[in-house]
């Protein structure tokens, strides 16, 4: 930073990211280059609270932390998730490949970090079965297909048919037509 330049909230959410992966690395002996692992911030991610993305020409990992989840837990939890993203960092420099499995689970345990994080945000669209044995539902918070067209999906635990809600308006719909007419109606409560 420069004379005059203020810092961001990605900048302290980056800075602190990094100072908790330095005493990460040390005081659990996780093996994480540190030199080949760069930081980003989004501003829009609303389901993951964080990713790693392994670029293999470079040989560098990327922890991209979601600005929104760092508003909305208190640091402590936010820790969770960067040590979470130091595991997928550490398999992808030692193994060129990561995931959720055995070797995952024991070494995010060792370091005292979820296998996965809890939402940090509400939902735009619930999916549910309309089958009244069934109680499956999804949460979503882009319109997926399955969303604006629940008519061409079946539920994935007993084959029944869909609905979806808007979450905010309780607003919902089984067609592609109804997707279509409540996003009309709703306008800019959309």
């Amino acid at each position: 930073m420069t004379d005059g330049e203020e810092y961001t909230l990605a900048d302290e959410i980056v800075a602190r990211a990094r100072i908790h992966a330095r005493e990460v690395v040390d005081e659990y002996e996780l093996a994480v280059d540190l030199g080949a692992l760069e930081w980003d911030v989004s501003p829009r991610a609303r389901r993951r609270a964080g990713a790693c993305r392994w670029h293999a020409d470079r040989e560098v990992a990327t922890i991209v932390l979601a600005r929104k989840a760092y508003e909305a837990y208190e640091w402590p939890a936010f820790a969770e998730i960067v040590r979470h993203e130091l595991v997928h960092a550490w398999e992808f420099q030692r193994f060129g490949e990561s995931g959720h499995g055995s070797r995952f689970r024991e070494r995010a345990a060792a370091l005292e970090a979820p296998r996965h994080c809890d939402a940090f945000a509400e939902p735009r669209y619930v999916l549910r079965c309309l089958t009244h044995s069934c109680d499956w539902q999804a949460e979503r918070h882009r319109a997926s297909k399955p969303v604006k067209s629940p008519d061409q999906y079946r539920c994935g635990a007993c084959n029944g048919a869909l609905e979806v809600e808007h979450a905010v308006s309780g607003r919902t719909w089984t067609t592609a037509s109804g997707y279509g007419g409540a996003k009309a109606a709703l306008g800019d409560e959309w």
